[in-house]
């Protein structure tokens, strides 16, 4: 009977022997842990970059071909300052009375507690809104209803000789032109700011803030006549 013959083929390393196959090993482990090393160190200083990197102060001042002031978008998702009710600088009464709300941006806030400033492409945005006392369950006290229009504050230093400039809205207005130099807003605030051209008189979130920093006008506070 013929015998069946059975070859068997051995694996063949490129280097032979024990201590080879284990220097072969070693050599891919290590390139491993470079590449890991490498890749760590690069996620870190990416992360060190992007925590390092300047936050975008958003939104600012947008201005048409003209110059005119485009209408604050999202202005109401800004920071909350205050809030005023039949508010008249003038002894005279106005027409009606009416809620005003102040919104600033969320950088420019952040500025001015770390500093005591206002810092430059800071807009103020004030809500004007029609009262009413009648409504739903409501018996005493007023609510805010419809926006009849804003008045916007902006501080400008590259567009405004002054530093800063006054604008009006109608309700459903998309520009605004800026009021001409010497106008009663500007004077207004001038003459009677707690702060640089704002009333942090009525802001209280922000008074014990300009105080630390020396930059509030206690004189601003005592009551007096707006000429």
């Amino acid at each position: 009977m013929q015998g069946i013959a059975c070859s068997v083929q051995r694996t063949v390393w490129p280097c032979q022997g024990p201590g080879a196959i284990l220097s072969h090993l070693d050599c891919r482990l290590e390139a491993i842990v470079k590449f890991a090393l490498t890749a760590s160190l690069i996620f870190a200083l990416c992360f060190t970059w992007l925590a390092a990197a300047p936050e975008e102060k958003s939104p600012k001042p947008q201005y048409d071909s003209k110059g005119n002031l485009l209408r604050p978008a999202d202005y109401r998702d800004w920071m909350f300052l205050s809030a005023g009710y039949g508010m008249n600088y003038s002894p005279s009464p106005g027409s009606h009375e009416m809620f005003t709300n102040v919104f600033v941006q969320r950088w420019a806030y952040q500025e001015f507690l770390n500093s005591g400033k206002w810092p430059d492409e800071t807009a103020f945005v004030i809500d004007e809104r029609d009262a009413q006392s009648k409504g739903s369950i409501n018996k005493t006290g007023h609510f805010q209803t419809d926006l009849t229009g804003l008045a916007v504050e902006v501080k400008d230093s590259r567009r405004n000789p002054d530093k800063w400039a006054y604008y009006g809205f109608d309700a459903d207005g998309q520009t605004a032109e800026a009021m001409p130099k010497g106008n009663g807003c500007y004077a207004c605030h001038d003459a009677h700011a707690a702060v640089e051209h704002t009333f942090v008189q009525f802001y209280p979130t922000l008074k014990p803030v300009a105080k630390k920093f020396g930059v509030y006008n206690e004189a601003r506070e005592q009551v007096s006549d707006a000429k």
